[in-house]
């Protein structure tokens, strides 16, 4: 059987999709899977995701109480990393263009938390991907 390979092009740069297994929109998720994994800091960000780390203890932020532990606000990654809210956003959209993190309003504040079903989707399609099957 012979592979019929289809050209994409993103940012300047050619990537070839096997039409087969996925195509278009199957390279693009595990891109936008690679862009996210490729900096430290979201790493460290869906480590603490991952590993149920609450949010700070937010004063009077109109989040009730047995609320403020599901997910963690922007605030929290602030005073993690010693950044500001423009670049834990940036962090986060990157993370959210993935699909690895839900958000969720509560009040005037954003929580987030990893879509867990969504990660293990990914990871399975990209081990598939490259061991050439379809996933």
């Amino acid at each position: 059987m012979r592979r019929r390979l289809q050209l994409l092009q993103e940012n300047g740069v050619h990537l070839t999709g096997l039409t087969e297994v996925g195509g278009e929109e199957r390279v693009e998720r595990l891109v936008a899977l690679g862009r996210a994994l490729s900096d430290p800091i979201r790493v460290t960000m869906l480590g603490m995701l991952a590993g149920g780390r609450g949010c700070c203890e937010l004063p009077d932020c109109g989040v009730p109480a047995q609320d403020q532990d599901a997910g963690i606000c922007v605030c929290e990654f602030e005073r993690y990393f010693d950044v500001g809210q423009s670049k834990v956003s940036y962090h986060l959209s990157k993370l959210r263009e993935a699909g690895l993190v839900r958000e969720e309003r509560r009040g005037k504040w954003s929580f987030y938390s990893l879509d867990r079903e969504v990660a293990d989707q990914l990871l399975a399609e990209t081990a598939a991907h490259l061991n050439g099957k379809d996933g």
